[in-house]
């Protein structure tokens, strides 16, 4: 019997990409779903095609809304929510804060709200949609990069402190994904993302394996493992090679 049969699950951001990947096989392996969305047009017409139950709004003030729906008891929560990788200026004040606030607070308040549950029931799984972003880093989006590693701080923290109680927790960190955040990174995502882009699809494919295995980090891109590994093993040279991409974006008209 699959792990998700008869779950009762929120995912967020559902309204196509990612999220409604996610929402289309948690409900096909036999689970209830809520989907959520800005969009209502959107989480509605995903909510049908689905079978799911449409709780559209901001992320952040959803979950008791959704537990409501779901009966009272959320037993997998995905934060899949989130602001694009394009644009950002290290002055743009108001960039960072709304990166935070979505990339990072949503998922804080979510758990802060479900926690207890899970603790008393000892069960309970929290996904966090990071992004490769938050595992490396990505050219010229500063509040995107910074946040998405927040977000996998945050993640890491809830594994550490409560894996031994029955939380389950997994972060999803692919490199580009055909969606529409990546049409809006522009052309740092045509350089850097849309060569080795992936189907939504994939990502939940990835997801399933990983709920399967109890598994946190979730690559749907098997090479973000390598460069990851690159990454800590000789930092400085990872550095250049993440450069080199910088000037090469540059030439082409990045700022």
């Amino acid at each position: 019997m699959s792990k998700v049969q008869g779950a009762n699950v929120v995912v967020t951001g559902a309204g196509g990409g990612i999220g409604a990947a996610l929402a289309r096989r948690f409900a096909a392996e036999g689970a209830r779903v809520v989907v959520n969305d800005l969009d209502s047009d959107r989480t509605a017409a995903v909510a049908e095609e689905t079978g799911a139950i449409a709780v559209p709004g901001d992320a952040s003030a959803i979950v008791e809304q959704a537990r409501e729906a779901l009966g009272g008891t959320v037993d997998i929560y995905c934060a899949n929510a989130g602001l694009s990788a394009a644009g950002g200026s290290l002055a743009d004040e108001d960039a960072w804060a709304a990166a935070w606030d979505v990339n990072v607070m949503a998922h804080v308040r979510a758990v802060g709200t479900l926690l207890p549950d899970w603790l008393e029931r000892g069960s309970g799984r929290f996904v966090s949609t990071v992004s490769a972003a938050g595992l490396l880093s990505m050219v010229g989006a500063a509040p995107y990069s910074v946040t998405k590693h927040g977000a996998l701080a945050f993640a890491e923290w809830l594994s550490l402190t409560y894996r031994h109680r029955g939380l389950k927790v997994h972060a999803i960190c692919p490199q580009g994904v055909r969606t529409d955040m990546l049409t809006q990174a522009g052309t740092a995502g045509q350089l850097v993302l849309a060569p080795g882009a992936i189907e939504p699809e994939d990502v939940a494919d990835a997801l399933m394996d990983g709920i399967g295995a109890d598994r946190f980090l979730i690559l749907p891109h098997a090479e973000v493992a390598g460069y990851y590994q690159a990454r800590a093993t000789d930092t400085d040279r990872w550095l250049d090679s993440m450069n080199h991409i910088q000037q090469k974006w540059e030439g082409m008209g990045g700022a």
